[in-house]
């Protein structure tokens, strides 16, 4: 998952931003360590530069790097805007606003970062704070008239660009139109202050939800079926254990292997009724928001508008590719549904005799387990997190012609957050910065994500400023003995984030809006979605996956073959459950009625269960669905580029090299991760492909072919 923030600012990145670091041209002034300085100077010779980023430590340094930001960012928009029509070019209007947007926005990604997972509550408050302070400005800069008059006199010039350029320009005037800077100015007036008040909202959403405690209390009998490993990492009350729902890895394993159905149901009514009393009213007012907002832009709807310059260009298109999805999956998910029945029925500790939502992880994990032989629990020993990593940076080493070296981090905001360089292996030169923020913890972000900190962009002065990006994630925690096992979806997961990283790190558009990962949101998961074949290859996982108390001992072929059945034999549950959050997300952003606002949750809940399983109506899973801001009108995208995705990974499967063909990996690199959002992404696509796209190998993969 790419993390979206959503500060809807034209000339800031643009309806959607996601990033940190400094507000200079250069590298802030640091005592780094040798390894760091002897990077920086092969940067300087390569005429790049690396920025790492100095995280602030204190609510007054946060207040004073923003207060800092706008000052200058009011400067450099007041110069544009006292230009006159004779002194308009295109480096002092349209790229000069790539460049303040490039500074601005690394403050932003640094700012967010402490709001999303520093340690101490008064810090994420004040980053909170800080955050709605920056995105009430860049609201405001969006409707200044005399930088868009600026905009509009070199426009008048009828300027002949080319490549990039021509894109940049059109793109800019495209987001002023879809700001409303060319409305009559009540009507402006209306939507900046309807902008105004989304920001906030939105974020306290996601807070809410970063915030949220769903603690369970289960003794040992209720936990029969769930692993000793995981039960030794829970805290204790008593004589119960302490399980977080907030947590996902905690939740997930309950839900996966607790026998007792009331365990199961417990800790489902938990999480999903997070955040419930502050965001549902919360979510209310978002939604009649952005709807307004659309309306005054002349769109029929929050999902039209939204979905304009993305791959699907229209609300309906993306709603009917979800829908025809479901209906093509409909025989799979009921044939799957029939096995979960006879599972269920045959467990003992069951209370009711059918699938229910807290269900359908237990009978997915038994039928893996009895069907395909498969147990997931098992193949922990074979991934400790150390070597996944060592063994996942191998496999992506390979594949781009890169080398990923671990170097001090001059800067932290949490003790284990961890710092990586990533290097082109043929000719030295530092191409980016990556941080890892492994483990969860109370009031962090509890997905996975990348957060880009700073982006590629060519400044200038002709130097090219290289990526920093994080991995905040949230994967089981060393236990007592220092040891971290992954399951095999761990696995999967990180070589999906650590594919944005890369995404964002190997850029080389020139301008920062086109960098690294600001594609279509419907195609960003692709790249991602594609690098998770990897991590069900053979060939691939014997380069790491060891079972830790015995090394020579690799994960068997027949295992391997039977966790792919195992995964195709289940595929129908997973993706219709997937389609109920990107169909209801989609209806939520399509002008909801009146009284399907007032009474949201149920709406909400009718729509999840017509398309998956019935919720239970205790509970508000949209109050905690954290995708409603960033992905929102978006989530089809994971269904959309999961297509992409496929079509992609077939070019590796038909490779001499399989997956670790570096013929292929380098034509990944330079089609579509060098190339960003500077060229229209199809194009990228099919470049890569060395043909038209394909839907084939994704039915193959869902099993429909």
């Amino acid at each position: 998952m790419i993390k979206v923030f959503v500060v809807l600012a034209v000339t800031a990145g643009l309806f959607g931003l996601s990033r940190p670091s400094s507000a200079s041209d250069a590298p802030q002034s640091l005592a780094r360590p040798d390894d760091l300085k002897a990077l920086e100077a092969l940067a300087e010779k390569d005429h790049t530069v690396l920025i790492v980023p100095v995280f602030e430590s204190t609510p007054e340094e946060i207040r004073r790097t923003v207060d800092d930001t706008i000052a200058r960012g009011n400067r450099e928009y007041d110069a544009i805007g006292r230009l006159t029509a004779g002194q308009v070019t295109f480096a002092n209007t349209i790229e000069a606003l790539d460049d303040i947007a490039a500074r601005t926005d690394q403050v932003i990604g640094r700012i967010n970062i402490l709001q999303e997972a520093h340690p101490d509550p008064g810090m994420r408050e004040a980053a909170f704070d800080a955050t709605q302070k920056l995105q009430d400005w860049l609201v405001g800069v969006d409707y200044r008239a005399d930088v868009y008059q600026a905009v509009k006199a070199f426009a008048a010039t009828n300027p002949q660009l080319e490549g990039e350029d021509r894109r940049l320009f059109e793109d800019t005037l495209r987001d002023y139109r879809r700001a409303g800077l060319d409305l009559p100015e009540a009507k402006r007036a209306v939507v900046e202050k309807l902008r105004k008040e989304l920001g906030p909202l939105e974020n306290i959403f996601t807070l809410n939800i970063n915030n949220a405690s769903a603690l369970v209390a289960l003794t040992g009998e209720e936990l029969a079926g769930v692993p000793e490993g995981l039960l030794a990492r829970l805290k204790r009350r008593n004589d119960r254990y302490l399980v977080d729902a907030n947590i996902t890895f905690e939740a997930e394993a309950i839900e996966d292997n607790a026998t007792p159905e009331a365990t199961r149901k417990k800790v489902y009514l938990a999480r999903d009724n997070r955040a419930r009393a502050r965001n549902l009213p919360l979510l209310v007012r978002i939604l009649q928001c952005r709807s307004d907002i659309a309306r005054e832009l002349g769109y029929a709807s929050w999902a039209d508008y939204r979905t304009e310059n993305r791959m699907a260009r229209n609300g309906a298109t993306a709603l009917h590719f979800l829908e025809n999805l479901k209906d093509r999956l409909e025989p799979k998910f009921r044939s799957e549904l029939d096995q979960f029945r006879r599972i269920k029925a045959a467990t003992p500790g069951q209370d009711t005799p059918d699938v229910n939502v807290w269900d359908w992880r237990f009978c997915a994990e038994k039928l893996r387990q009895q069907q395909f032989h498969v147990d997931a629990e098992s193949l922990r020993v074979f991934f400790p997190l150390e070597k996944v990593l060592a063994g996942m940076f191998g496999v992506y080493e390979r594949i781009f012609g890169i080398d990923i070296r671990e170097v001090k981090a001059p800067s932290k905001y949490v003790d284990d957050l961890r710092l990586f360089a990533v290097i082109d292996r043929k000719t030295q030169e530092p191409l980016g910065l990556l941080y890892m923020d492994l483990f969860p913890r109370p009031g962090k972000f509890n997905h996975f994500a990348n957060f880009p900190l700073v982006e590629g962009k060519l400044l200038p002065n002709g130097v090219y400023t290289r990526p920093t990006a994080e991995l905040l994630c949230n994967f089981p925690p060393p236990d007592h003995d220092g040891l971290a096992l992954m399951s095999h979806e761990n696995v999967v997961t990180i070589f999906h984030e650590f594919g944005h990283a890369m995404h964002s790190i190997l850029t080389e558009a020139k301008d920062e809006r086109f960098s690294g990962t600001n594609v279509p949101t419907d195609f960003v998961e692709a790249p991602s979605q594609m690098l998770e074949y990897f991590a069900w290859d053979k060939n691939v996982l014997d380069g790491f996956a060891a079972d830790y108390r015995d090394p020579a001992r690799k994960i068997p072929a027949e295992t391997l073959a039977e966790l792919r059945r195992a995964d195709l034999a289940t595929k129908g549950t997973f993706y219709r459950r997937q389609l109920s959050f990107g169909i209801l997300d989609l209806r939520l952003h399509s002008n909801p009625a009146p009284e399907q606002l007032a009474h949201l949750n149920d709406f909400c809940n009718g729509i999840l269960g017509q398309v998956f399983l019935p919720p239970d109506p205790g509970t508000a899973m949209v109050a905690s669905y954290g995708h409603l801001v960033g992905y929102d009108a978006g989530y089809y995208g994971y269904a959309w580029a999961d297509v992409i995705a496929a079509d992609m990974a077939s070019v590796f499967e038909e490779a001499p090299g399989g997956y670790l063909d570096e013929k292929v990996g380098a034509r990944l690199r330079n089609e579509i991760y060098a190339r960003g959002n500077s060229r229209d992404i199809t194009v990228s696509i099919e470049k890569f492909l060395g043909r038209k796209q394909s839907v084939e190998p994704f039915l193959k993969k869902v099993g429909l072919q």
